[in-house]
């Protein structure tokens, strides 16, 4: 509990909740209501608490600080990362790696296409990605590439939501574009190209946790995972 922590150690966890509430488009004066890019209130509940002022429950670690507690997909949480991979649909070869300490997927969906860009040279034909990159600023970013962008607004499987198209014009673009049939038959694809390298990376290799710590350490460390990996696809391919 923040509450029972070391002044380091509390300094050091409100330093990550300013991170964080920044990166979700708080402000210091936002007076917990939510505003948009001009800092005028709009409609939405308001916020819990203070920016940069952490929850009562949350924790950090000693050993690593740079982690931060992320749910698992078993339900339970721990300290994490989150590590990023951009693969190719023709051999299924990882062609750019990112690694963040934050959980949300949305605001690594730029990065990554400019990875893709320096390590190619050139921007892909496609970039296609599941609902947790969905983001009305980063379809406004990435609106201008020559290249077509499909990310799912709603969960798989789940009826679509209805967007307003004032409010929201470049995600009610991007949800017209995933309900054609031209969207939706690239979109079935994306399972089968990017999730087999994580299988083989966890499966293959028994990669399933990070032995360095530190945001730094840790990146090269998975940039090293995912050389790897390439490199027994590369063979097995040869």
């Amino acid at each position: 509990h923040t509450k029972n922590l070391t002044p380091p150690a509390k300094a050091r966890l409100e330093a990550q909740q300013r991170a964080d509430d920044t990166a979700r488009g708080r402000s210091e004066d936002d007076q917990r209501s939510p505003r948009d890019g001009d800092g005028k209130r709009k409609r939405g509940r308001p916020y819990k608490r203070d920016f940069g002022v952490p929850e009562d429950t949350d924790q950090t670690s000693f050993t690593d600080p740079h982690s931060r507690i992320m749910k698992q997909t078993n339900g339970g949480f721990d300290h994490c990362y989150n590590a990023q991979t951009a693969v190719d649909d023709a051999h299924q070869i990882i062609v750019a790696t990112g690694l963040t300490n934050c959980a949300a997927d949305n605001a690594q969906l730029a990065p990554m296409t400019e990875a893709v860009v320096n390590n190619l040279g050139q921007l892909p034909e496609r970039i296609v990605a599941d609902t947790g990159y969905r983001s009305e600023a980063v379809f406004e970013a990435l609106a201008k590439l020559p290249c077509q962008v499909l990310v799912s607004i709603g969960r798989e499987g789940r009826r679509q939501v209805k967007i307003d198209s004032k409010k929201y014009p470049h995600t009610a673009q991007m949800a017209e574009r995933m309900t054609s049939d031209e969207g939706q038959r690239h979109y079935r694809r994306r399972k089968a190209i990017v999730e087999p390298p994580n299988g083989w990376i966890k499966s293959v290799l028994g990669f399933r946790q990070f032995s360095l710590r530190g945001l730094e350490k840790v990146k090269a460390e998975w940039n090293l995972v995912c050389l790897a990996i390439n490199l027994r696809r590369m063979a097995a391919m040869a």
